[in-house]
């Protein structure tokens, strides 16, 4: 589902890609948009608690935001992140996107992120562990 602030982060993120920055009426257009979302998305990235994992030799990647509570999958293509948030608020209509895939966009789109290399070998334990932290909140 396609929301208004899905597409209000779309357009923004074209103008920083393009820019490597976030201008003045962006920034303000997203503190208006996402409000205390967005400050913890802006934290997320200052502190750089944004990481793109890339597997080799497959090239795939998986990307992780440290959140408040532990390390979530956040697959931003989906839409769709590994938080409570996400289930009881996005999946509820309540909000657009939660903080962790509003931080990896700006991330992203910044190029303000941690990058780490893994073989493939690693994939399967790596998802394994990120699951069952998951897993455990819900206990």
């Amino acid at each position: 589902m396609v929301t208004e602030e899905r597409l209000i982060l779309e357009r923004v993120l074209d103008e920083v890609r393009s820019e490597r920055e976030i201008s003045r009426s962006n920034w303000e257009r997203l503190r208006g948009t996402f409000g205390y979302r967005f400050d913890r998305a802006w934290r997320l990235v200052q502190e750089r608690r944004v990481k793109r994992y890339t597997f080799h030799p497959s090239g795939r990647v998986i990307w992780v935001v440290i959140g408040q509570g532990g390390e979530y999958q956040v697959y931003p293509k989906a839409g769709y992140c590994g938080c409570d948030d996400f289930y009881f608020r996005v999946v509820d209509g309540e909000a657009g996107l939660c903080y962790h895939l509003l931080g990896q966009g700006l991330a992203e789109a910044l190029g303000s992120y941690d990058s780490v290399d893994e073989e493939d070998e690693a994939y399967a334990l790596l998802i394994g562990e990120w699951r069952a932290q998951i897993r455990a909140e819900e206990d």
